[in-house]
């Protein structure tokens, strides 16, 4: 599968800053999940990979176009849905999403249809020709997300998609993800700060932390997989508890003061975990037993 995007140890510096530090990775999953807290750098890689950052040393390319040597042709593959609202209030939704067509390259013409076509796709074919000033704020998400596919961009890139939607208008905007994840012609990336949503559409996660990359993870590739791990609290005689288990199969690693989190192997027996605890006379006050998720992932890297 073609490389959506490749960092070869890329950094920015934005005034006297390093915003951006040493990012080498290549990323070619249908749609991306870009993760981080506030100030991690998520924003600024984005702008990068548009090109508005000219302090750049080490090297990006976007569908194999290098954004140093190249910029014009990555910006034209490139669909955009950016978290601020930057509409123009007194236009209405097919004369906005049809300028930003043209601004994207197509013909007037051939942009006014398309224009139709994507309002009616997100759902706002009722509404187009009302201002962008009287819609909702779940509408104006849409509408961002039109002008963002009016083009037929190969990379859509969605800065926040979700955010301040009720669970209607979050259910809708995930369906509409979905469908352009099921169509295979356009790769995407998530940046969002809701966990659940990037684990329900994406097949492939970077986590950055502190303009570092935290974390990289194949998210289909650990759902084949399909891991399952046991966490455990225990008190009592615990030294070579964890020795034990791990003679009987399972990595094991410790999550504090009488807590253990341990992967299992195919076809491990649990009553084996009582037995163990019973020689070792160990007290076992919680068992749970699940597979492994974003969030821990997420966590595992804020905490490394």
């Amino acid at each position: 599968m073609e490389n959506v995007i490749e960092l070869h140890d890329l950094s920015v510096t934005l005034g006297r800053r390093e915003v951006l530090s040493n990012l080498s990775v290549q990323l070619h999953g249908q749609v991306i999940g870009l993760l981080g807290p506030n100030g991690a750098g998520k924003s600024t890689l984005i702008q990068t990979l548009l090109g508005f950052c000219p302090r750049v040393t080490g090297s990006a390319s976007v569908l194999g176009h290098d954004i140093r040597t190249d910029i014009r042709r990555v910006r034209a593959l490139i669909g955009y849905m950016p978290e601020n609202d930057a509409f123009v209030a007194g236009m209405s939704a097919v004369t906005f999403v049809r300028m930003m067509g043209e601004l994207s390259g197509l013909p007037a013409e051939a942009a006014l249809e398309r224009a139709h076509e994507v309002l009616f796709y997100v759902g706002l074919g009722e509404a187009r020709y009302r201002k962008l000033g009287t819609y909702s704020l779940g509408m104006k998400q849409l509408a961002k997300l039109a002008q963002a596919i009016v083009h037929g961009p190969r990379l859509l890139i969605l800065d926040e998609p979700t955010n301040g939607l009720d669970p209607p208008a979050r259910s809708r905007m995930l369906r509409l993800i979905g469908d352009i994840k099921a169509s295979g012609a356009t790769r995407l990336i998530v940046c969002s700060h809701l966990l659940r949503d990037v684990e329900t559409v994406c097949d492939e996660v970077l986590i950055l932390k502190r303009g570092r990359i935290a974390h990289h993870c194949d998210l289909l590739s650990d759902r084949a997989a399909n891991k399952h791990f046991l966490e455990v609290e225990a008190a009592g005689s615990l030294e070579g508890f964890a020795g034990d288990l791990s003679a009987a199969g399972c990595a094991v690693t410790s999550g504090g003061p009488g807590r253990f989190r341990m992967e299992l192997p195919d076809g491990f027996d649990l009553r084996t975990v009582f037995k163990v605890a019973a020689e070792r006379e160990v007290r076992l006050h919680r068992v749970s037993y699940r597979r492994d998720t974003l969030e821990d992932i997420f966590l595992s890297a804020m905490e490394n």
